[in-house]
């Protein structure tokens, strides 16, 4: 993989004055105010609206590279420099992003070493690190999450050694960095209960469990203790559910196609002389505080979201719990982050990748694997595209991801002997070229048709043939990994 890091890396470096979102915005506030403020006002300031809303780690983490930064540009690291750009800053923060995703890169070399090093394992290696999405979200967009799922898959790596200790300790610093992998908290949770806690003779270990409980609680210690006094408002800003359902793309899943029901069936209740809320009737669900409001269908609290989510998840650890191999708890765990992906509240488009992922090393496992991956992939990384808006990165964004499907894709189907057309079933086909004609219509006919009218639709659109895919997709996951 040597030639890959190399080739990665000068591809990342010619991306570097690409567009780049608010969240490029958001990390640099945050390197100036770990570097500029005392730890008791961390959590507190609110000079910029992009207020500190990573636990603890994250924060530590841009206070490593803030150390750097004040020899490249000081003026990054001033609070009250709101919207601060220079060319110092972007080619700086560039690199923090490049740099730490080493951590990936070693991640995966270790993956192809424990899970044996053969031409696939250096094909999945090889397509994850080389992930479109990983490309769009973090190297244009402007986000750390390669540098993430290193530490995930390092833990990953460390239960396929046996070592289920040093695993759960490494997903519990995972978790102090970012607290969407709670998405996958439960399989952890029950794999490493099952698989650690209890002996091959099926007896409880006492002792075992203390020592896991505490690793875990001295990660979460070590990491919160210095901010109890402000843990009232690290709290509210984790976990903000005053917000709507919905994000403002709706992500690609089961709440953008409930959403879009609701948009439906607004005409057949006027046609039916059904009774309408009223309220939600100039709402376009675009996730704003009290935003969230449907005309026709019943309105879903967050409560209702955590309670699906819950369910779904109780489906899929059943089985790890009877059988709490490796494969079952890759599997477990994608299949948890799928399911909060799916049916959580205020989903943000970008945790499409809590699926895409890990999903990548499960591929290959059988055919139904491998259509649901095709199916998801395509979907997924689709889904991403409004994120990158302007016509200028409209050619990286598709050649980038058709070049990386061309390569993987076949190579993965070759692998299990089969041709795509044997592979995919007629409907599967059909929809994977749906993706031509929504291009066409997104990137170029509906300009020409409504110039700057309707500017909701395409993607209103995106985002439903998306979540059909990853719908669809998550079924036959869902079925290939619990019933096969």
């Amino acid at each position: 993989m040597g030639g890959l890091l190399i080739v990665s890396t000068l591809l990342k470096l010619l991306l570097i004055p690409a567009y780049r979102s608010t969240d490029f915005e958001v990390h640099r506030n945050w390197l100036a105010i770990t570097y500029s403020l005392p730890l008791s006002k961390w959590y507190t300031e609110n000079t910029s609206i992009w207020t500190l809303d990573y636990p603890p780690f994250f924060a530590w983490f841009e206070k490593f590279w803030s150390v750097f930064a004040q020899y490249v540009d000081p003026a990054m690291l001033v609070v009250d420099n709101l919207e601060y750009a220079s060319q110092a800053t972007v080619i700086f923060q560039r690199m923090t992003v490049i740099l730490s995703e080493l951590v990936l890169y070693w991640a995966l070399r270790r993956y192809q070493r424990h899970f044996g090093d053969k031409h696939i394992h250096w094909l999945i290696a090889g397509s994850i690190f080389m992930h479109p999405g990983l490309f769009i979200v973090d190297h244009i967009h402007f986000q750390y999450n390669g540098f993430l799922y290193g530490i995930l898959i390092s833990s990953i790596v460390e239960a396929k050694r046996n070592n289920l200790l040093v695993s759960g300790i490494l997903f519990a610093a995972l978790l102090n960095f970012k607290h969407i992998y709670l998405y996958m908290a439960p399989a952890y949770f029950v794999f490493l209960l099952k698989a650690y806690c209890f002996t091959s003779n099926g007896s409880f270990s006492f002792k075992r469990f203390v020592t896991l409980g505490a690793s875990v609680v001295g990660v979460f210690a070590v990491s919160l203790g210095p901010f109890k006094n402000q843990f009232p408002q690290l709290l509210g800003r984790l976990f903000p559910f005053t917000r709507g359902l919905c994000h403002a793309y709706w992500a690609p899943n089961f709440w953008a196609l409930y959403a879009a029901a609701d948009r439906c069936l607004i005409f057949v209740a006027r046609r039916l002389g059904w009774g309408l809320n009223e309220a939600a009737l100039g709402s376009l669900t675009r996730g704003f505080v009290g935003d969230t409001q449907f005309a026709v269908l019943p309105d879903i609290a967050a409560i209702h979201t955590m309670i699906i989510t819950l369910l779904v998840q109780l489906v899929v650890l059943q089985k790890l719990w009877r059988s709490p191999t490796v494969d079952n708890f890759i599997a477990s765990l994608t299949l948890c982050g799928f399911a909060s992906f799916l049916f959580g509240w205020h989903v943000h488009e970008k945790a499409i990748l809590i699926v895409l992922i890990p999903f990548s090393l499960l591929a290959v496992k059988s055919k139904l694997h491998l259509r649901a991956f095709i199916v998801l992939s395509v979907a997924g990384v689709y889904s991403l595209f409004p994120l990158l808006f302007h016509v200028a990165e409209t050619p990286i964004k598709i050649i980038f991801s058709l070049v990386w499907g061309l390569v993987v894709i076949p190579g993965l189907a070759r692998y299990l002997k089969m041709s795509l057309c044997e592979l995919l079933n007629p409907l599967e086909r059909v929809y994977l070229y749906g993706f031509i004609a929504l291009q066409l219509y997104t990137g170029l006919v509906h300009d020409l048709a409504f110039g700057g009218r309707f500017e909701f639709l395409p993607l209103l659109l995106t985002s439903v043939y998306c979540a059909t895919g990853v719908m669809y997709g998550w079924l036959v996951a869902m079925y290939a990994c619990l019933l096969q």
